[in-house]
């Protein structure tokens, strides 16, 4: 019973996509020069943004229970499957997000918690309600995605202004096109059951999806020297950054050249590789 429910948590609050967003709030904090570092402040900044992050992920499935119970990757989630309760769940995103909100203001400042509950609110209030109206929910989407560097940079500097800060965000802005279109493809059946409108094109057989991922990612590659402008990367930094927008331009190209789910699925896996390295090379380049 406890085991379930422990389980039942972790499909609200997307888990291991939670880990991967607040990981990158917790760079564009540790990317600030001459921080001061303190292990209290990495604690706090990754509880805070991860009990925000999960009552993101907490009110999208509350919003989408009945569109869930109709596709088969999001039927057994909890609310949709009737496991937990539309109370119990509201309940949780009220002290995940007051918690979280309070934590990032009261540790650090005004900027970096309403960046966070603007976030919140965007993901929840606009990009969820909008996924059954435009395929431009993507690009909605997208911000909130992009936010959480930006507000680590600014739960470490009060400011947001013209910060490096922004050039994470702009990484991240662009992946999540090839990212996020790899996963509608594969999952196109099941959202448009759904009444979900994901993929820039009404069906599977066009390319234009696929032309589109190529684009985004290609986007990757002049952005790779733009850290190294800013002195936030080395020459060898600069070289895993674009090495690694190569990788990924040639599997979106790949998806272009059979467009088929195989080729889909595996953009979809490159894309889960290529964010923890840009990030992972960010880290290791301030610290060495």
């Amino acid at each position: 019973m406890i085991s379930q429910k422990i389980k039942d948590y972790q499909q609200l609050v997307k888990f291991n996509l939670s880990l991967l967003v607040v990981f990158s709030s917790v760079i564009g904090y540790l990317i600030i020069p001459e921080l001061v570092f303190s292990i209290a402040n990495v604690v706090m900044l990754f509880l805070g943004g991860f009990l925000v992050t999960a009552a993101a992920n907490a009110t999208n499935q509350l919003i989408e229970k009945e569109e869930d119970k109709l596709m088969k990757r999001t039927l057994d989630r909890p609310i949709a499957a009737g496991r937990m309760g539309q109370q119990e769940a509201i309940f949780f995103i009220c002290v995940s997000l007051l918690a979280g909100f309070a934590i990032l203001l009261i540790q650090f400042n005004p900027l970096a918690a309403f960046l966070s509950l603007a976030s919140y609110a965007l993901y929840s209030f606009v990009y969820t309600p909008l996924k059954k109206k435009t395929a431009l929910s993507v690009l909605v989407g997208a911000l909130p995605g992009s936010l959480p560097c930006v507000i680590g940079w600014a739960a470490g500097t009060g400011s947001i202004s013209m910060s490096e800060a922004w050039v994470l965000f702009a990484f991240q802005f662009f992946w999540q096109f090839p990212h996020f279109w790899a996963i509608a493809w594969l999952g196109h059946d099941d959202y448009k059951k759904a009444g979900m409108k994901m993929l820039p094109q009404e069906t599977k057989e066009s390319r234009y999806t696929a032309f589109q991922s190529v684009f985004y990612s290609s986007i990757l590659l002049p952005l790779a020297i733009l850290p190294k402008i800013l002195g936030l990367t080395s020459w060898v930094g600069t070289a895993v950054l674009a090495a690694a927008a190569l990788g990924f331009i040639w599997f979106a190209f790949q998806f272009f050249k059979r467009n088929n789910d195989t080729k889909a699925r595996q953009l979809m896996f490159a894309s889960f590789v290529y964010l923890p390295v840009i990030l992972f090379t960010f880290l290791i380049d301030k610290f060495i």
